[in-house]
């Protein structure tokens, strides 16, 4: 029976895909890493294998990848710190003789000049797989639309201003479950060996144009301010969120570091994010969610955070 590994599974990306996983009854060939194994108790329950591993233990890894066929690697959340860790449960893959790999990467990295911080993790990851002997797909992943309608969107709406140093660079942000489908078709799927694909929303826009949607949807006045980097880092800071990643450290509910999002930043301002693509539909038979239906399914919540200022 061919067994499928998940790395970081008891985070938001692995959770929704081990409950997808499930649902198709493949839990018995399940193997799911975490750090915290006790947040997997009810994974046991429905028949997952839970292994504890460490990104930063390799010597734990070796264990928790046994018997695996297929491996989805997805991305550490300490940004700028990655590609050690990555390469640990790459090499314990490799070790195992885990056959095929998939990576939750990132879009616009093959260009040197990216500025985002990113990009460096994720293509010296891209390389150390390449490099390691196993069949690979890279799962590339546009800017997460949950992050900005859902995590940050109510602080926007308090302010009814979206600050940002993006300036009018265009991106085509994606649902994380969008990307979750993705892998769950690679993962359980064939053909997808030594392919990359670029996991987009269905449109560019701005953030000024999403910040209009934003204010159409909900009826709540939202102006787009474009700074620029110096400004978006003061005014992270005067949040309280640090310049460098901080493991299980949030603001607001959001595990910021403010390296990353400037630079982020940066990178949609000068055009390195400004890629569409259909691969979405290409995996998963249906298009590509916009920011708009994002936006709209989440009205109230946006509406109920704006109100809860003006009361």
């Amino acid at each position: 029976m061919s067994r499928i590994v998940i790395t970081g599974a008891s985070g938001q990306y692995g959770s929704l895909l081990t409950d997808k996983l499930v649902a198709l009854g493949l839990a018995e060939q399940l193997i799911l890493i975490t750090r915290t194994p006790a947040k997997l108790a009810e994974r046991e329950a429905q028949g997952c294998t839970v292994r504890y591993g460490d990104f930063d233990k390799p010597d734990t890894l070796a264990a928790a990848v046994a018997g695996a066929d297929r491996m989805l690697l997805i991305s550490g959340t300490r940004v700028g710190a990655r590609v050690v860790q990555h390469k640990a449960a790459i090499d314990a893959a490799a070790a195992a003789g885990v056959r095929h790999i998939a990576y939750t990467s990132f879009i616009g990295i093959d260009d040197p000049a990216n500025p985002a911080e990113v990009r460096h993790d994720h293509i010296e990851t891209e390389n150390l797989i390449r490099a390691s002997g196993m069949q690979w797909t890279m799962l590339r992943d546009a800017h997460y639309a949950d992050a900005m309608i859902v995590m940050a969107g109510p602080g926007v709406m308090q302010t009814g201003k979206w600050i940002s140093n993006a300036g009018s660079g265009r991106e085509a942000m994606v649902w994380r479950e969008d990307c979750v489908n993705c892998a769950l078709a690679v993962l359980t799927g064939d053909g997808h060996e030594g392919k990359i694909y670029n996991i987009t929303g269905p449109k560019l826009e701005t953030f000024a144009e999403v910040a209009a949607t934003m204010a159409e949807v909900t009826g709540v006045p939202v102006e787009y301010v474009a700074v620029d980097d110096d400004a978006q880092y003061a005014m992270f800071d005067a949040m309280g969120i640090p310049r460098r990643p901080v493991d299980d450290q949030s603001v607001n509910g959001i595990p910021w570091n403010s390296d990353d999002m400037v630079t982020f930043g940066q990178a949609i301002r000068e055009g390195f994010l400004e890629v569409c693509t259909n691969d979405v539909e290409r995996l998963t038979g249906r298009p590509a969610r916009s920011t708009r239906q994002m936006i709209e399914e989440n009205a109230e919540m946006l509406q109920a955070a704006a109100q809860a200022v003006a009361e």
